[in-house]
């Protein structure tokens, strides 16, 4: 009897032939450490204009085209495809810790969470990385004294808890992953249960965006961070997201 799919890692891509292999070879990591095959990895090649289906496929990634503009559409387009009972999202240039896919079933089989997220470390680090990253917490400050921290590095659920929620606002077209997060904990709470972090399976993330702009760049573009994390801010999502030549 072939092992059920327990989860399913969501992927989506968007001309990531540099990083999307060793992405989906760290996910295989972890289910090797959780001991038998129990997850499928979807790819969602979006707009994709290099090897990134090719690299995917040849990792041992199931591949999805899709064409939306929207990370929001990317990632619901992922799990709706999805055959697993508990989704993972992790994007294509970071690298899923071993010991991930273990926790979030422990968590999730104890009935004591909703699911949660996953703090995150670059692969360098700087004084402007830094800098610029306190930027980011800074405008999220508000969000942190209403909710809590709400780390959404890689997000983990239940299938059925994320249709529950709406999956991701595709309204939106930048901070998807916080409202998601903020959705994710308030469910949760109606149900008595937790979001939960794992501080022990951190997910390391590309420094590509400071390799791309410079380590200071949103520290000293308080005004562009201000407008991506308005969300809806088309113009400055474009510039710093979905324009963005790879």
């Amino acid at each position: 009897m072939k092992n059920p799919i327990i989860f399913s890692v969501i992927i989506p891509a968007y001309n990531e032939e540099k990083y999307v292999g060793k992405c989906v070879k760290s996910v295989k990591i972890a289910e090797r450490f959780f001991g038998r095959k129990c997850a499928e990895i979807i790819v969602v090649a979006n707009r994709c204009t290099d090897r990134t289906e090719t690299v995917a496929q040849n990792a041992g990634a199931r591949v999805i085209v899709n064409n939306d503009k929207g990370i929001s559409k990317v990632r619901n387009a992922g799990v709706a495809a999805a055959k697993g009972k508990i989704i993972v999202t992790i994007d294509a240039d970071s690298l899923m810790h071993r010991n991930a896919l273990v926790e979030i079933y422990k968590r999730l089989k104890s009935g004591r969470y909703i699911g949660g997220g996953a703090p995150s470390v670059f692969e360098r680090n700087s004084l402007g990385i830094t800098m610029s990253s306190a930027m980011v917490a800074f405008n999220l400050i508000k969000t942190i004294h209403r909710n809590g921290l709400l780390l959404g590095a890689m997000f983990w659920c239940m299938k059925k808890d994320f249709a529950q929620i709406g999956g991701f606002d595709e309204a939106l077209v930048s901070v998807e992953d916080i409202d998601f997060a903020v959705k994710l904990k308030n469910f949760g709470k109606k149900l008595g249960k937790k979001y939960g972090l794992l501080w022990n399976s951190p997910v390391t993330t590309s420094a590509r965006k400071f390799d791309e702009f410079g380590d200071w760049y949103l520290f000293k573009n308080p005004k562009l961070v201000k407008r991506i994390f308005s969300g809806r801010d088309k113009k400055a999502a474009d510039e710093f997201y979905y324009e963005v030549k790879r």
